[in-house]
């Protein structure tokens, strides 16, 4: 407990006097954000130039916390170490997309084959060394015990789609100020929940109660590094998380619905990504079979924009829906452990 409060503190405490450090290197250096020709128009007022690759200060406040967490009380793990790896490691993706956009001073950044290549590549790093490093499970899960053994190219597969969709769902909901660091700090404060319960409880679960722990000290971090920066992000912002961040969360998201045997719960968990990431689907499908939109854009954050809806109560009522997701998430999840230990 004492290092998940340490781990906790410290990458607040970080994340918190370190932004205002990288906005100002930022600034200096000119690091604008360009916006997106297609999006709305009062984004090209309000938002161009701002300082982006704010994630940066998520990423290295975690790292740093997670590393003085183990000082006093080390709970090092090959689980831990995975997780930490493949967070740094779609982080590192997402810095090369945002760093060409800044030198090319254009919405676009790597091509689409270069950076699906990369999350790729983390992904199948991952569904063979969780497995054969790490102990974790190989199999499709949803929750607790309740999970599907599958085969190593079964496995890579599944886990390809979900490090990748989950990454991009992130990526597609940063948007608007504050709204996917806000969000993402709620979903791994519930991992936070869920890591340490099987800890307590680790002869219920496959994990292991050290596995358990290291996870839960990780997004701890996580969670409280992503507060810290929503400090400055929140609008008006002051910084973008950019792909650097929004790639980094996603990513870390499965990997930890992998330690964790709770795959299909993430989609609960993250609800809203999932919306967001769907609105986007019926979007193109629905205009590619009749030509015509089901939104005045997608992701369906901007149609409320484009409906008038100020950009603060947007981000606030989708928060609230994260919310639900997340309290519906963490009730399923204990609801099946009341089930197995037959107290339900």
């Amino acid at each position: 407990m004492i290092a998940i409060l340490l781990a906790a503190t410290v990458a607040m405490l970080l994340s918190l006097v370190g932004t205002p450090l990288i906005i100002a290197y930022f600034r200096r250096r000119g690091f604008g954000q360009p916006i997106r020709e297609e999006g709305p128009s009062s984004h090209h007022l309000t938002k161009a130039g701002t300082p982006t690759m704010g994630g940066a200060a998520i990423v290295l406040a975690t790292l740093v916390a997670y590393v003085i967490a183990q000082v006093g009380r080390p709970t090092w793990t090959a689980t831990g170490i995975l997780l930490l790896a493949t967070f740094v490691a779609m982080s590192l993706v997402g810095f090369a997309d945002d760093l060409i956009k800044l030198r090319r001073r254009r919405s676009l950044g790597l091509n689409k084959t270069t950076k699906f290549g990369g999350q790729a590549l983390i992904a199948v790093a991952f569904a063979w060394l969780g497995p054969n490093w790490a102990g974790m499970s190989r199999s499709i899960s949803v929750m607790g015990t309740i999970e599907f053994p599958v085969s190593q190219g079964m496995f890579t597969l599944w886990i390809f789609l979900l490090i990748v969709g989950a990454s991009n769902a992130v990526n597609l909901t940063d948007g608007l100020d504050g709204l996917a660091a806000g969000s993402s700090a709620l979903v791994f404060g519930a991992f936070t929940l869920i890591a340490f319960w099987q800890f307590r409880n680790s002869s219920e679960y496959p994990i292991g109660a050290l596995a358990a722990l290291d996870v839960a000290v990780l997004t701890a971090a996580v969670t409280a590094a992503a507060a810290g920066f929503l400090w400055h992000n929140a609008p008006p912002a002051r910084i973008f998380m950019g792909d650097t961040g929004s790639l980094a969360l996603g990513g870390l998201l499965a990997a930890v619905a992998v330690a964790t045997n709770t795959q299909l719960l993430l989609a609960v968990l993250g609800g809203l990504f999932v919306l967001e990431t769907l609105s986007v689907v019926i979007q193109v499908a629905v205009f590619r079979a009749t030509g015509r939109r089901v939104f005045r854009m997608a992701p369906f954050h901007h149609h409320f924009e484009l409906l008038g809806w100020q950009e603060a109560t947007i981000i606030v009522r989708f928060w609230i829906l994260a919310g639900i997701g997340v309290a519906l998430g963490l009730g399923l999840f204990y609801a099946e452990f009341l089930t197995r230990v037959e107290l339900l």
